[in-house]
């Protein structure tokens, strides 16, 4: 963790993945982030997968280094701490509706310059995910072999929630435009971060979107195969699977001699009337001769004695890991300084967690913190935040509006 924003407070009220991800990134920077969640846990403290204990190894990873507090979200009682609580500190990221009782305008009638972040579904109030968002901007229509028949073929949805990432970080950058806007305007801001419209929107901006109006007609499957480059995956001699990429003139270069294929290259741009070394559209348009080329260099090779030689050559290249590989990779986390020992987890499962991915030389990064218990900081923020006695609090807990820390000697008595 960084201490870049620590006179920073933010009340976060969220579920799943692109809220808690904005709450992370900021509290990774060292804001201080409090999650506010209904007393037996929001709609993702239970999200698969969970250890035997029953904790989530999602909801605790996602949660890092952030303060738990823990109400009534059902009783009228409990919402009002909510409100008071994000207006008191003036910061708030959800993904609530907009009509639910923590309304912009709710806690803006507590605070005239508050701001808030809230991650939506749709524009237009719809509700949506990431694998609902990334069926409707057709991903999933370009993903598959490239010999699948275009009319009958199946979608393939990828696994990683990649939209809620980019919603949950585009919202932490929202939370800092705000600030900054406040700081020099002295104005609150409500800001709406539609999931769907940053699936649609990324869609424009890469440029996708003005390709098929251009075209008038979907891209065609490719596979493996990179759009508009030189890049796939080969196979060598011991069976190993791995990914090249060359979109520049010295990755092709370095490739061709890397795979000691420049007398056939030369031979093929004979053949063909086309200079490979002209960039990325005759690679790409005669890719699969130059695919087939490649493959049949490979398949006389081990993988070590080639990913030498793509190494020595400057290469742009990995092999193929499944997830356990690469979570056991001593080059992909042991030796990476993004990784740091593991905190106190609620989950007593010790593994490796993330600094902050941005790495900064002069500034020192500090030991990953872990998540909190659920409830664990509920005394404290109520105390410090919204001024509350130990009497008050304790009152609060008795009449079940506030409820503390779900530690593990409490945990299966939930």
């Amino acid at each position: 963790m960084y201490q870049l924003l620590n006179d920073l407070s933010i009340v976060e009220v969220s579920s799943f993945v692109a809220s808690p991800t904005a709450g992370l990134y900021c509290a990774q920077m060292g804001a201080e982030v409090i999650r506010v969640d209904h007393k037996a846990g929001g709609l993702d403290y239970d999200r698969y997968m969970l250890t035997e204990e029953g904790r989530s190894l999602s909801w605790e990873n996602l949660n890092r280094a952030k303060k738990s507090v823990a109400l009534d979200l059902r009783s009228g009682e409990g919402r009002e701490l909510c409100v008071e609580l994000a207006a008191k500190t003036g910061q708030c990221i959800t993904n609530l509706p907009e009509k639910s009782f923590l309304s912009h305008a709710a806690m803006q009638a507590k605070r005239d310059d508050m701001i808030s972040v809230r991650i939506m579904g749709w524009h237009d109030g719809r509700q949506a995910m990431d694998f609902t968002v990334n069926a409707a901007a057709g991903y999933p229509l370009m993903t598959g072999p490239e010999e699948w028949d275009a009319k009958t073929a199946p979608p393939v949805s990828q696994p990683l929630p990649a939209w809620d990432f980019i919603t949950g970080a585009y919202s932490a950058f929202a939370l800092m435009t705000a600030l900054h806007n406040r700081t020099a305007t002295g104005q609150g801001a409500e800001m709406r971060v539609p999931l769907g419209d940053v699936a649609i929107g990324t869609m424009a901006n890469s440029g996708t979107m003005a390709e098929m109006l251009y075209r008038g007609s979907d891209r065609e499957r490719l596979g493996n195969a990179i759009w508009g480059a030189f890049g796939r995956d080969f196979q060598t001699k011991c069976g190993t699977r791995f990914m090249v990429a060359a979109l520049t003139p010295k990755q092709w270069t370095g490739l061709v001699k890397a795979f000691d294929v420049a007398a056939q290259i030369t031979a093929l741009e004979a053949e063909l009337g086309v200079d490979f070394n002209a960039g990325d559209r005759p690679r790409f348009e005669n890719r699969h001769r130059l695919f087939d080329l490649f493959q049949s260099a490979a398949e006389t090779q081990d993988y070590g004695t080639l990913s030498a030689r793509m190494a020595a050559e400057g290469c742009t290249f990995e092999k193929y890991r499944s997830h356990h590989e690469a979570s056991t990779d001593p080059v992909l986390v042991d030796d990476n300084p993004l990784f740091g020992p593991s905190p106190a987890n609620p989950s007593g499962f010790e593994y490796p967690a993330t600094r902050s991915f941005a790495n900064m030389p002069e500034h020192e990064a500090g030991d990953p913190a872990p998540a909190p218990f659920l409830g664990q900081h509920s005394e404290e923020v109520l105390a410090e935040r919204l001024g509350l006695s130990s009497g008050a609090i304790a009152k609060l807990v008795d009449a079940g509006t506030v409820a503390l820390s779900d530690s593990n000697a409490n945990y299966e008595n939930r």
